[in-house]
């Protein structure tokens, strides 16, 4: 129940992290347009790698340790001091690099200088001590105080195209102050230290195994973005800006169950429980799977409705870019199920390495011809390989190790309940009128076909579920 009620709270934890943009986008869509939020998706990419660089993997691998040695509050201390204070010097040289960076570019400093301020922001992130520890209330309280009140200012203070400064602004300083509200609550788990004895760099080698991957996943999380914007246009990196987030926030409710089982598997592998490590696997990519296809077809299948509802006419060219990247939905459910779900925790660093390196790979080989010939489109398709790469690899290197009968169990009932939805709802969606009350009408019949179809197929998940409502 703590891994269910933990996953709960992560989804809570990562839905709402993108909930601020989901409600404003429409608004910020209309007064900013598509070169306003070209411009923010542009220079937030470049941003993005100081960032990564900065934090030097210190998210998975402060996680991992920390749910290595929570149960010694000594260890824990000190653990979360060496590693807090790596990364605080990290983050020092990475704006260093920002600074002499800012003054060789020509354009967008005002830009730059408004969205470095999350550069700072990243060297007081200590979430990973709370995912460490499992406690991912904590997060989700910080979450909502700070997001309601990004909301407020951003419908207060952004008004016009002029106002982008202050809207990236606004963003960057939320990141800031709801970092800085999660260190009074380490007081009930850390203890004194005597700062003497803290050997900060011996985390560094270890954390940096786990950069090569991160690396490589935020290359093909936003280079596509910097790539539209210096091959194409910023208004192409807006096009496919929209629709990547639409994409991840769905994704969010399915890889929070990563955050949540990397500790959990951690623990049980630390203390040689391999079998139960597998079935966590199994349990886990049965769920991601479930949860992932009927939002795959979903949003391929009621795109054409809302892109013109919720980003407006002027974002139309968002449209085909969903349809496709809808697909990486499963692709990624799947990758975060074997690779931050199983080959991290079990301290398989180089084969989750190898994958997410690959995938890096096959996105800017392919993004090079794919977006001089087809734009934000060609990005789109890139993308959906990298990640196909990055799945592929992973399966095959755990093809020994697990067995793809157990781990594909009801996939092919998953297949077909989410296919005769999305015929029905593509149906659907031709003939109903382009109104709001249309698409929530669409989106429950989804829901409700999907569902049957699990229940008369008799799906285990199905019976899973109906055992857990049973037990509370």
């Amino acid at each position: 129940m703590q891994v269910i009620k933990n996953y709960l709270y992560n989804a809570s934890y990562q839905v709402f992290v993108l909930l601020i943009p989901l409600i404003t986008t429409p608004y910020l869509a209309r007064v900013l347009g598509p070169t306003g939020v070209g411009i923010n998706a542009y220079t937030n990419s470049i941003i993005q790698y100081f960032i990564l660089f900065g934090s030097i993997g210190v998210n998975l691998y402060g996680n991992r340790q920390i749910a290595f040695v929570r149960d010694d509050k000594d260890k824990m201390t000190k653990t979360f001091y060496e590693i807090f204070l790596m990364r605080i010097m990290t983050i020092v040289l990475a704006y260093a690099a920002f600074l002499i960076f800012l003054m060789t570019t020509g354009s967008y400093h005002v830009y730059y200088l408004a969205q470095s301020v999350s550069i700072i922001a990243a060297a007081f992130d200590i979430s990973w001590f709370f995912m460490g520890v499992e406690n991912f209330g904590v997060t989700v309280l910080r979450n909502f105080i700070v997001k309601i009140i990004t909301l407020i200012s951003i419908f207060t203070f952004v008004k016009s195209f002029g106002d982008l400064n202050i809207y990236i602004m606004i963003l960057s300083l939320s990141l800031l102050i709801g970092n800085m509200t999660l260190f009074p609550n380490l007081r009930r788990y850390i203890c004194k230290v005597k700062f003497k004895n803290l050997r900060v760099w011996q985390h560094l080698k270890p954390s940096m195994v786990l950069f090569v991957p991160q690396i490589a996943t935020q290359i093909y999380l936003v280079v596509n973005k910097t790539m539209l914007g210096a091959m194409t246009s910023v208004q192409s990196a807006g096009y496919f800006d929209q629709s990547d987030k639409m994409i991840k926030m769905i994704l969010a409710v399915v890889t929070a169950t990563g955050t949540v089982m990397l500790p959990h598997v951690a623990n049980a592998f630390m203390k040689g429980e391999v079998e139960k490590t597998k079935q966590f696997l199994y349990n886990s990519f049965s769920f991601v799977t479930a949860l992932s296809v009927p939002m795959m077809f979903g949003i391929a299948a009621v795109a054409r409705k809302f892109v013109p509802l919720f980003f407006t006419d002027k974002f139309l060219a968002v449209t085909p870019l969903m349809m496709i990247e809808s697909v990486v939905i499963l692709l990624i459910a799947w990758s975060n199920a074997l690779g931050t779900q199983y080959l991290l925790p079990t301290n398989q660093n180089s084969a989750y390495t190898r994958s997410v390196v690959l995938g890096a790979i096959i996105n800017i080989v392919f993004n090079i011809p794919l977006i001089m010939f087809l734009g934000a489109l060609g990005a789109t398709i890139s993308t959906i390989l990298s990640e196909l790469t990055v799945t592929g690899y992973q399966l095959y290197v755990l093809r020994r190790q697990i067995d793809y009968r157990s781990l594909f169990v009801d996939t092919g009932k998953y297949f077909l309940a989410g296919v005769v939805m999305f015929v029905v709802i593509f149906v659907l969606d031709g003939k109903l009128s382009n109104s709001w009350l249309m698409l929530i009408v669409e989106v429950m019949a989804g829901i409700l076909i999907y569902i049957i179809l699990l229940i008369v197929m008799k799906a285990k998940i199905i019976k899973d579920a109906s055992n857990i409502i049973r037990k509370n």
